[in-house]
Order: structure tokens, then sequence, then C-alpha cells
């Protein structure tokens, strides 16, 4: 077993532990106020393993970062998705999801890194997120990475909304 950080395309052999990885990264960024009836429905519902094979099956999108063949990092790309400030169809960041343990060791960057060069190799030249306001640890790494806020939308999860900047890099 190899005991570097291996990034690679994700198989359907992953999909149950990227479930888990989803499921743990997003509760521990945004459960703040506890696990709320719409956030459990929400990463039910998102991140099960059935959409998660439908994702690697029909879309081919999701790069994982593996420590001892297992995965630790995952980030996917939304190929052709309406930028809400723009309004131009263009490449999503959708996730970029490290493992609490691993922060720090260039996880993020490097499944950045990876995302940018299928993206370059198939001839895009942008590339835009969603990071909610409170984030800001997530906030400071993108503009580290040269992302720059080109305005605020909001993301609707059952009768809430939350605010979250929109970030575009030219890539």
């Amino acid at each position: 077993m190899s005991t570097e950080i291996i990034y690679r395309k994700a198989t359907l052999s992953d999909t149950l532990q990227l479930s888990i990885l989803y499921k743990q990264v997003y509760m521990k960024t945004y459960a703040v106020d506890g696990i709320t009836t719409e956030f459990a429905n929400f990463v039910s519902d998102k991140f099960s393993v059935k959409v998660i094979e439908k994702t690697i099956k029909e879309q081919d999108s999701i790069i994982v970062a593996t420590y001892k063949d297992n995965p630790i990092g995952v980030a996917e790309i939304v190929y052709k998705s309406s930028c809400p400030i723009r309004n131009k169809i263009a490449p999503e960041l959708g996730k970029l999801y490290v493992l609490d343990w691993f922060f720090g060791k260039g996880i993020g960057s490097g499944l950045l890194n990876a995302v940018e060069k299928e993206l370059h190799d198939k001839g895009y030249t942008e590339l835009w997120l969603w990071v909610y306001i409170k984030n800001e640890r997530a906030i400071s790494f993108y503009e580290k990475q040269q992302f720059n806020c080109i305005g605020n939308a909001f993301f609707q999860m059952e009768m809430n909304n939350y605010e979250n900047k929109v970030m575009l890099k030219t890539i």
C-alpha cells in the first residue's frame, strides 16, 4: 500500500467511502447549530451512494485524493453549470472536500490542480464556485488560489436561504 497522496478519477468502488466523506465534511462545515432536519434531509439525499454512483457513471467528474488507498479528499466538477451572477454556462467546482485530519498538507491544492488540468485539457478557460459566506477558511483558501469574488447569491435548502460568495478563476 502506498503512503503517498494519489489523485485519480473516482471509481464505482469508491462510492460508499465518498458518501461518508461528503456527509462528514458537509456536516462538520455547515451544521453549526446541530443536525437540523433540513440538513439531515439534504445530506441523506444529495450524498447517497446511489447519487454518487450515478455521478461517477454518467458524468465522470469526481476526482479523489487517496492516502493508503483510502479517500481523504474529493473534488467534483459540474460541467455546463449556470453561474448565478453572470448568467453564463461554465464549469463549476461543485465540491472540494478534505477530511480535517489532512488539512494543511496540500490536499485541497492538489485536488484543485487536478480539476484545473482536466478543464484546461478539455479547452475550458474559467471555473466558478459557491462558498458559504461564513466559511472563512474556504474563502481564504480560494482567494489564495486566485479565485475572485464576483458577487453573492443564495443557496436554497428547503425553506431557508443561505448566502454564498460566488467566485471565479481564469485557468
